[in-house]
């Protein structure tokens, strides 16, 4: 059974582009949708008004959401099959759990009670830097939601936090028919500073050609198993996270690792991916890699 593409709703404006998304991509890959609400709810039972016996007006608004969200869903693409539930929990709490038996956890850029100004809600932010599963965190400008780049970004790191987000970007351009760029960057170390690299071009090229055999390695398996899969593969010189968000402009999802660590329970989220979840022009998958 393939386990289902999971949104977190709540009703705000930023969750109906998250719930557009998902349908396209649950269609892309032929996979069922689950809409989940995450509210305290019960907690509140006693301070809030009822409506009808026995439903609080929190629960009746919970419930008009995810009946909301299904609807929407259906209009999109009636042939996806779509599940709603209203989970007694906090909306990260919720993804989180969900996240345990789902392809992927789907949330928008802001939630409801978002400070305005916001680049990213607490709720994505915390689920994309926790989850053990794919988040994508949907983002960025009418042609990056819209996928009309045809263009899948991904931006390749070390092996051990990359391999399964390559193998990610590698199933998402198939299943889109879409070129993979692929962007490794790569850096002079502190004390090899600009003018020794002028006055001797050797170095730089060694760290670009270390760079580029990095990337072969970590792309000979996918691409074998992906032959079908068009690579546009580069390296550049500089910090990764500058560059991705640069090229993001140009594409309609940006991949990235993260290392998901056992037994530990902070954020688990790198420079370069919270970079782009706060800035990028396209949505932003952050696929955990465990070490």
């Amino acid at each position: 059974m393939e386990l289902p593409l999971v949104v977190g709703v709540d009703g705000s404006d930023g969750c109906l582009p998250a719930v557009d998304w998902a349908v396209d991509e649950a269609a892309r890959h032929g996979l069922p949708l689950r809409l989940v609400y995450g509210s305290l709810w019960e907690l509140y039972e006693g301070h809030t008004p009822s409506v009808g016996p026995g439903r609080p007006a929190r629960r009746v608004m919970a419930d008009h959401i995810v009946a909301s969200a299904a609807e929407r869903a259906g209009r999109r693409n009636p042939d996806v099959k779509v599940s709603a539930e209203v989970l007694l929990a906090d909306a990260t709490d919720a993804l989180l759990q969900e996240g345990n038996n789902a392809t992927a956890v789907i949330t928008g850029s802001r939630g409801r009670g978002e400070l305005k100004g916001l680049l990213l809600g607490s709720v994505g932010l915390t689920v994309a830097a926790r989850a053990h599963c794919p988040v994508v965190v949907v983002r960025g400008d009418k042609a990056g939601l819209s996928g009309t780049h045809e263009r899948i970004l991904l931006g390749a790191g070390d092996p051990d936090t990359s391999e399964e987000a390559t193998r990610y970007a590698f199933r998402e351009a198939e299943a889109r028919g879409c070129l993979l760029d692929v962007v490794r960057a790569w850096r002079r170390p502190a004390h090899e500073t600009a003018d020794t690299a002028v006055a001797a071009e050797a170095p730089g090229r060694d760290h670009e050609e270390r760079a580029s055999a990095e990337l072969d390695e970590l792309l000979r398996d996918a691409m074998a198993d992906h032959p079908g899969v068009r690579v546009q593969r580069t390296t550049v010189e500089g910090p990764a996270r500058k560059a991705l968000v640069h090229r993001s402009a140009a594409a309609d999802l940006v991949i990235v690792g993260a290392r998901r660590r056992q037994g530990h329970f902070g954020l688990q989220l790198g420079r370069v991916a919270h970079t782009l979840l706060h800035h990028a022009q396209c949505p932003v998958a952050v696929v955990p890699q465990r070490v």
